[in-house]
């Protein structure tokens, strides 16, 4: 199977949301708060948001390489 053809199980999850909001604007301030309020309901995922947050944060960074 090619990358292109593979399904993670978290892609349906991204495709509910692009087909519920993806016609709205949000501030980065207001997915912050959005990922703190999952992040206090579900502490387990702690590191993954905080991984996931970082990345986001650093995507337009120069390769240090």
């Amino acid at each position: 199977m090619s990358e292109e053809s593979t399904m993670y199980f978290t892609d349906r999850g991204i495709e509910e949301l692009v087909e519920r909001r993806g016609e709205e604007s949000v501030s980065i301030e207001w997915l912050g708060e959005r990922l703190r309020d999952f992040v206090d309901l579900n502490p387990e995922f702690e590191t993954p948001i905080e991984r996931f947050a970082t990345w986001l944060a650093r995507l337009d960074d120069e390769d240090e390489d």
